[in-house]
């Protein structure tokens, strides 16, 4: 076979290679299609990039001994060159298609967000960044952040939308030649998956790099903050220290020199009497708003001294009054002095700082006093809020207002040393000696908070008072003795920058704490106690909502709780801002946690699962809405039996439960191969301790789907009987004849024996045993009973009721009545009916004689010859009286007496007077 293929290969290929050609003439241009044999070659070889082919084996070639491809002569075998020289897979690939205009843009918005990250990855490499600088890259970075995130997030439909339409042409064939149409789609369709694929990839790239330049800034304003704090420098009372404190100060001296000579040029060269005027005018106003609040407050406070016992919600908004009336006036007439010491240019830029400080050091010193006079309320007890005594609501004012006025004093001379360019041991000694006042003043405070007892007890060793005269607790004593000791340790030894700034600290987490305590005291009392409470918001919510009171309660639980959280949050971020936390941190940290984060492979979304819990909350309220209408308004008006309708409308919630759990789902992204591990899990705890409830499960479906037992049965399951009132997947409610509910698990139902009265109709049956003289006629007797049965309403005419006559006995005659009735319920009622009947009916026509007295003594037949023995016996011992003749002559003798038959028990049990033996 091998030795022939070289004798046909040459013709068949040229064959072939004319066939293709002719093919792939159709898409090529005009040009293409005449061009000479060599271009053709060109055209054929492989694309960049493309595979190499496998070599053809040595039969493809063409034979030496026929004429050469290349004459005119042989136009075939001209054309058929080209097709030897490359086989047909390799056929040019038609024009990948431009990219559109929508993604041009996107590609412009990620080149644009690439070069600003770029720009900012340029300018953090320097190495003497401060703070500020830090701050300015990190500001702008957010916006930039956000938008690619939303690029990134636009992208995934577009790129889904073309990885479908790809899958829809199939894999690529490799025996078959595709038409050029298909290969033209399958070229534009791979190219646009490509272009978005990309896109989203440089986009997730840049938004990787983006969060890398949050975590650099973050790190080096960390480090930052942390070398600027733990800075040591000189102690306090080095005297190095001191002697060049002495050096530095002739020139500072000649620095504030200079200031005051720039003041006074500024003021005669911008004095004039529009600026001196404003300037005059924010100055009275200061002091009429600085002066006028200590009578505005009190006045304005509404808070009368004479009233002993106010409510608490009047207690709160009395000290939110005065704290605003104290606070606002002294905040605006500072900020009018600054405005027009800004506005004026009458105060060189660098000495702004100072009257700033100075400024804002008056409007905090009125903060605290208004807050301490609202809070504490030292001279009207009864309208203090805090639990403190009196005693002690003086002295924390005192104190307050001391440490307001050293932090004050020292914060504005340190900005005048900034303003006037003073030497660094000035600076430090500045902040060490204000550090040291602080120190001073709050020890000094904390020991008069220390507990006295003014009357001592009587007793031997030393007196130990057993209650706190102070209200101070000791916790926040212990508190302010440590930092006590700790910024007085740093600031002796050299570590003033820490020092201050725990000073700073305290100061700014005591200010919180308090306006977190009057804030919570608030939200408790003017939302929980405005719900609960028989206000008039609460009774208008009940009255126009249909809310319970019960519920309102709930609510103002919730709501208090809420806003609890939400105040202790907020006071925390803020209290946490001066260790370097930045809002920016704050709101990226909580955007991340909200819209997703990753923990490996997963990712959690809050929104997410926030959502999916609503889309889960949404189909359980339709699932019951559907499942009341089945109940109450659609299968009521079927012909289906209750039992029927029950399962229907137990099916139907379930169903609707599964089908929102499932949309829930897969809202999260959990498909159904995701959760075998969780069923896998399950399943191992469903083989040890969940056994019996899936048991229990499984015996409910199928209680539900056979249905052989259904609502409104009366069953007998054990010693319990009564009608089944609900059936779940989990138990079975039966109500029994006294009104108890018996629940009953499923399992019990499948795997047990159950009586059902009603399995296949409600028809039930009915029976009475009657008994009757000997002497009477059974036949009579017999058609009256049946009489009764025949004219009650509820007995079945088909099949009639019938007699059997059970028994012939001594005295009676003992028969028994069978009646089929409707409704198995009615059996009770139908039985005491005939009872009342055909006991009337016999006892009418004689059949049932009445009783007379009932007897005391029952004579029994069979002992005569026990009494004629007991009788002689008791004669020997007993003499008996004589009689006289005459009696004895006149008495008639006793007559024998009628023997009585014996009693059966059962004539005992019918008598309704019954005898004593």
């Amino acid at each position: 076979m091998s030795r022939s293929l070289p004798t046909r290969s040459p013709r068949l290929a040229t064959l072939t290679a004319v066939l293709l050609a002719a093919l792939l003439a159709a898409p090529v241009s005009a040009p293409a299609q005449t061009s000479a044999p060599a271009p053709a070659v060109e055209q054929a070889k492989p694309q960049p990039g493309a595979k190499p082919e496998p070599s053809k084996p040595e039969s493809s070639k063409p034979d030496s001994s026929k004429p050469d491809s290349s004459k005119p002569a042989d136009p075939k075998a001209g054309e058929a060159k080209p097709a030897e020289a490359k086989p047909a897979e390799a056929k040019p690939a038609p024009p990948k298609p431009e990219m559109s205009e929508a993604l041009k843009a996107v590609r412009a918005k990620l080149d644009t967000a690439k070069a600003d990250l770029s720009q900012r990855e340029k300018e953090l490499g320097r190495q003497n960044l401060t703070a500020i600088d830090l701050a300015r890259l990190r500001d702008g970075l957010t916006p930039v952040a956000d938008e690619i995130r939303t690029i990134v997030d636009r992208l995934d439909t577009p790129l889904e939308a073309a990885r479908e339409r790809l899958t829809q042409l199939g894999p690529k064939p490799k025996d078959v030649e595709e038409s050029a149409e298909v290969m033209q789609e399958r070229v534009e369709r791979e190219a646009a998956v490509a272009r978005i694929d990309e896109t989203q990839r440089l986009a997730r790239s840049l938004l990787v790099q983006s969060d890398q330049i949050v975590d650099r800034i973050s790190n080096r304003r960390r480090e930052s903050f942390t070398r600027g704090l733990f800075e040591r420098s000189q102690g306090l009372f080095t005297p190095t220290l001191w002697s060049r404190v002495a050096a530095d100060m002739p020139r500072d001296m000649r620095a504030l020199q200079s200031a005051l000579s720039d003041i006074l040029l500024l003021f005669g060269r911008n004095g004039t009497l529009a600026n001196l005027l404003l300037l005059g005018i924010a100055f009275g106003v200061s002091v009429a708003l600085y002066f006028g609040r200590r009578n505005i407050a009190p006045r304005f406070g509404r808070r009368d001294q004479t009233k002993n016992d106010p409510t608490r919600r009047q207690k709160l908004l009395g000290a939110w009054r005065v704290i605003l009336l104290g606070t606002v006036p002294a905040v605006v007439g500072s900020y009018a002095v600054y405005y027009a010491l800004d506005a004026t240019d009458l105060l060189p830029s660098r000495l702004l700082p100072v009257a700033g400080a100075i400024l804002g050091g008056l409007a905090f010193i009125a903060f605290v006093e208004a807050l301490c006079d609202g809070l504490l309320s030292p001279d009207k007890p009864s309208w203090r809020p805090a639990p403190v005594s009196d005693a002690a609501a003086a002295r924390v004012r005192r104190l307050a207002v001391g440490i307001a006025t050293v932090i004050t004093v020292t914060k504005s001379i340190e900005a005048l040393n900034s303003g006037i360019s003073a030497a660094l041991p000035i600076s430090i000694a500045t902040r060490g000696i204000g550090a040291l006042a602080m120190v001073l003043i709050l020890a000094i405070g904390l020991h008069r908070f220390a507990d006295r007892e003014e009357e001592e007890e009587a007793c031997l060793g030393p007196y130990v008072p057993t209650r706190t005269t102070t209200g101070v607790g000791g916790p926040a004593r212990l508190i302010g003795w440590a930092a006590v000791g700790l910024i007085g340790a740093a600031d002796l030894g050299g570590y003033v920058a820490f020092a201050a700034f725990l000073i700073d600290q305290l100061v700014w987490t005591t200010s919180l704490l308090v306006l977190l305590y009057l804030l919570i005291q608030s939200a408790d009392t003017f939302i929980g106690g405005s719900l609960s409470d028989d206000t008039r918001l609460a009774t208008t919510l009940q009255a126009n909502t249909g809310l319970r009171k019960r519920s309102l309660n709930q609510i103002a639980v919730l709501a208090t709780g809420a806003s609890r959280v939400v105040l202790i949050l907020l006071v925390a971020l803020l209290a946490l801002a001066p260790w370097g936390l930045d809002s920016t941190d704050v709101l990226s940290s909580v955007r991340t946690a909200f819209f997703g984060f990753k923990v490996g492979d997963v990712t959690i979304s809050l929104s997410s699962i926030t959502f999916g819990i609503g889309i889960l909350i949404l189909g359980v309220v339709i699932t019951r809405a559907v499942q009341r209408w089945l109940e109450h308004t659609y299968l009521p008006a079927t012909d289906l039996d209750a039992g029927l309708r029950n399962s229907i409308s137990t099916v139907s919630g379930y169903f609707g439960f599964l089908l929102a759990l499932a949309l829930a789902f897969s809202y999260l992204g959990l498909s159904l191969e995701k959760l075998t591990i969780v069923a896998g899990a399950l399943s191992v705890g469903i083989g040890f301790g969940l056994q019996s409830i899936v048991n229990n499960f499984v015996s409910g479906l199928l209680l539900l789907w056979e249905r052989p037992i259904r609502v409104g049965d009366q069953v007998l399951i054990g010693d319990s009987e009564g009608i089944v009132k609900r059936i779940s997947v989990r138990s079975t409610e039966i109500q029994t004849f006294d009104r108890s509910a018996v629940i009953v698990p499923n399992s019990n139902l499948i795997s047990g024996v159950v009586k059902n009265r009603v399995r296949g109709d409600r028809t039930g049956r009915v029976t009475l045993t009657v008994s009757v003289l000997r002497n009477q006629d059974p036949v009579r007797a017999a058609e009256l009973i049946v009489g009764c049965a025949r004219e009650h309403a509820d007995v079945l005419k088909e099949p009639e009721p019938r007699v059997v006559f059970r028994k012939i006995g001594d005295p009676f005659l003992e028969f028994e009545l069978i009646a089929m009735i409707s409704d198995v319920s009615l059996g009770q009622k139908v039985q005491t009916d005939l009872n009342f009947a055909v006991f009337r009916t016999l006892s009418e026509a004689g059949f049932i004689p009445p009783l007379g007295p009932g007897s005391s003594v029952v004579t029994v037949q069979g002992l005569d010859g026990m009494q004629n023995a007991l009788g002689e016996i008791a004669g020997r011992f007993v003499r008996p009286d004589p009689e006289p003749e005459t009696a004895r002559d006149a008495a008639p003798l006793p007559e024998e007496p009628e023997p009585v038959r014996s009693a059966t028990p059962r004539d005992l049990s019918r008598r309704s007077a019954g005898t004593v033996g």
